[in-house]
């Protein structure tokens, strides 16, 4: 990997997101089995996208955009 957030990646974590509610950054990293840095710009570029949004509940949560 060259430290981009690849569309495969990014793919990848859009279909993890699919299962659950919510999930932290790390979770979802740990599920794909992905480095969690690298999850980190995935997440990124995803919410830049519009694909999906952060929550906060005490702490910090994505989930897919309107689920």
């Amino acid at each position: 990997m060259n430290g981009e957030a690849t569309e495969e990646l990014k793919q990848k974590v859009l279909d993890y997101l699919g299962t659950v509610t919510k999930a932290k950054n790390r979770e979802v990293a740990r599920a794909i089995g992905e480095d969690k840095g690298l999850v980190d710009k995935a997440i990124g570029a995803l919410a830049k996208e519009d694909k999906l949004e952060y929550i906060y509940l005490g702490a910090s949560f994505v989930k897919l955009k309107g689920k």
